[in-house]
């Protein structure tokens, strides 16, 4: 229990001189709330060491009362800055303990008292400094005491300072900010007709302050105030009214407005279109799509989607692209996608594409080959998409003519789509020799969409070409047709002198036979190929679809020269639990490349057994503390399973 010895050495602590010893009587003084060293404490500020500065002021605010605001009053006259910050800091905590000593400093003689005074009476939290702040508002001399007693009453926001704050609305234009921002945290609705009736006196800066508040505060009563103001006031203030009054309906409630009304606010929004914030035009935009309009509306969104940045603004791009979309004024979107601008017409053709898509693609094929190349590379893909097969001679057309990759792939997806695209087979074939290969190998994807008996003969005349790339993709084509009218072919790329001919055809006998354990003697002679990527697909193959008769060849690949064969074998008689494996794992324990120790160890542990125990038992013992821990938790693993 805290008893008077322990007062004694806190106070003790706090009266010497040592820095480190005022901070540990200030910290024991903080949790003891021992208030009795509030004096010492408050002497304490003044001291020049940080720490003990810092001390202090934490167990001021916890237990700092009248006693400490009036002892901390007179710092706030110090020369020294620091200080006399610290002081107005703790004040601005610990003001709300004797709001009358901080109210009586608002008729200090010298202004910047008066002005630290008005801002710790703002973070009080009580409606007893309302009254002496709206004085100093109304009153006082100095321009920069009545701003903070403005900025004051906003952080208190009691609605008793409404009226005096009304009337601030007279003063200079400095205090006027503070009074409209004030205004809007309190958010009374007397505030309303207060700023409305200021709005004509005010000059343009303030005015627009004054429309930007009604917009924030949101009160459905400022809205005909404001509409009655568009056509008297100037351009820059008609553009912040238009968006204070779509930001207090929301667009959804513009139609509820009158027709006058409705068109004022409309022909406001279409001149708004060309402020210089970015907001006020984004929120036009918006605006008019609720609204609606002729084509005087899509044509003013179209021109300043013109003078966007299509990667900096493309959120804002977007949202010009779905007024368009609401409003689905055709014609003017039409007219757009044909004229000069590029930026324009990527616009108008995304918003035609989801109003009328037909109409869209139509558009598109009529003006195709007038465009340049990047436009061309838009259109392609929509066009692929969704194209009706009445565009096959179109296509069929880019097939033969067009050079560019982007484009051909774009015709390849087309004709994927279509149920009779064996009509484009003699353009297509050709492009399985392009330079490019994404455009080779969108050309084999559709061929081997197609499956047609043309394909299958042209992919065997692959399999014989003197290019081993071209063979390549012959034999990976005639993988996913009837092996047996094919065998031979594939068959023979087995033996192919290119390993990636050998490597496809080990995966096309592998998609269709050896989940039946069918043809594995063709792959025997693969599983000591030179290629390592031939071998490793071997046993990728077998590992997909294993069964008991591919036990022998995992257990030969644990003796394979390459690193990864031999890891990719452990893993798969670990996936399988091979039992018979266990031996054979266990004598790769000492091989040289860790990664491998790493996966025999994983290994083991899937596998299980005593066998597998007592092998992974001296291994505990060895330098590398990766293997050590591996070994822990295979031997964990076994111990769990069996219960031993």
């Amino acid at each position: 229990m805290f008893d008077d010895v322990q007062k004694r050495n806190i106070l003790s602590l706090l009266a010497t001189k040592d820095p480190e010893s005022i901070r540990k009587g200030a910290q024991l003084a903080e949790v003891n709330c021992l208030t009795e060293a509030v004096p010492d404490l408050v002497r304490h500020i003044l001291s020049p060491n940080v720490g003990v500065q810092e001390a202090v002021a934490r167990a001021l605010r916890k237990m700092g009362g009248a006693e400490a605001v009036q002892m901390l009053i007179p710092m706030l006259r110090s020369d020294n800055a620091p200080v006399r910050n610290m002081a107005i800091d703790l004040l601005r905590t610990l003001g709300g303990k004797d709001v009358e000593s901080i109210c009586l400093l608002l008729y200090d003689d010298d202004a910047d008292i008066r002005i630290f005074a008005a801002d710790i009476l703002g973070s009080t939290g009580t409606v007893l400094a309302v009254p002496p702040l709206c004085r100093a508002l109304l009153h006082d001399p100095e321009v920069n005491v009545r701003y903070q007693a403005a900025v004051s009453l906003g952080d208190l926001a009691f609605p008793e300072a409404v009226a005096s704050l009304s009337q601030a609305l007279e003063d200079e234009e400095w205090v006027q900010f503070s009074v409209v921002d004030a205004l809007i945290k309190i958010r009374d609705e007397s505030a309303l007709e207060a700023m409305f009736k200021a709005l004509g006196r005010a000059s343009d800066l303030v005015a627009s302050a004054i429309v930007d508040a009604l917009g924030e505060m949101a009160n459905i009563k400022a809205v005909p105030l404001l509409l009655r103001r568009l056509c008297s006031s100037p351009t820059p203030l008609c553009n912040k009214i238009a968006r204070a009054v779509i930001r207090i309906m929301g667009e959804r409630s513009l139609s509820l407005l009158g027709t006058e009304d409705c068109e004022r606010l409309r022909e406001s929004l279409v001149v708004a279109l060309k402020d210089e914030d970015s907001e006020i035009q984004d929120t036009a935009v918006r605006g008019l799509a609720a609204l609606g309009g002729g084509r005087e509306v899509s044509g003013s969104i179209l021109t300043l989607a013109a003078a966007l940045d299509p990667d900096r603004d493309a959120e804002r791009i977007a949202v010009i692209v779905n007024a368009l979309v609401t409003l689905a004024d055709i014609p003017e979107l039409e007219q757009a996608v044909q004229g000069e601008s590029e930026q324009v017409m990527r616009v108008a053709l995304d918003a035609l594409l989801r109003v009328d898509q037909d109409r869209g693609i139509a558009l598109m094929v009529d003006i195709f080959w007038h465009q340049s190349r990047d436009i061309q590379r838009d259109m392609i893909l929509e066009m692929a998409n969704y194209a009706g097969r009445h565009y096959q001679d179109f296509f069929l057309d880019l097939l033969a003519r067009h050079q560019d990759g982007d484009i051909l792939r774009g015709a390849l997806l087309f004709f994927s789509r279509q149920s009779d695209a064996h009509i484009a087979c003699d353009r297509i074939f050709p492009l399985l020799s392009h330079p490019y290969d994404d455009v080779k190998e969108a050309a084999l994807e559709v061929c081997i969409a197609l499956g047609t008996p043309d394909v299958e003969r042209h992919f065997r005349e692959m399999a014989g070409h003197p290019d081993p790339i071209q063979r390549m993709m012959g034999v990976y084509g005639l993988g996913f047709f009837n092996l047996s009218l094919s065998s031979a072919a594939i068959e023979g790329a087995l033996q192919d002198e290119s390993p990636d001919v050998r490597r496809v055809a080990v995966e096309a006998f592998g998609r269709r036979f050896l989940a039946q354990g069918e043809h594995l003697s063709l792959l025997e002679e693969r599983l000591t190929d030179a290629s390592r990527e031939v071998r490793m697909t071997v046993f990728d193959i077998l590992g997909r679809c294993f069964n008991e008769k591919f036990i022998p060849y995992f257990l030969m690949g644990l003796s394979d020269e390459d690193p990864w064969v031999r890891v990719r074998c452990a893993e798969c008689l670990g996936d399988n639990k091979v039992p018979q494996a266990v031996e054979h794992l266990a004598r790769m324990l000492h091989d040289e490349n860790n990664l491998v120790v790493l996966k025999v160890i994983e290994t083991l542990g899937k596998i299980g057994g005593e066998t597998a125990f007592r092998a992974l038992l001296p291994v505990l013992e060895h330098r590398d503390k990766d293997i050590k821990a591996a070994v822990e938790e295979a031997i964990n693993k076994i111990h769990c399973r069996t219960g031993a």
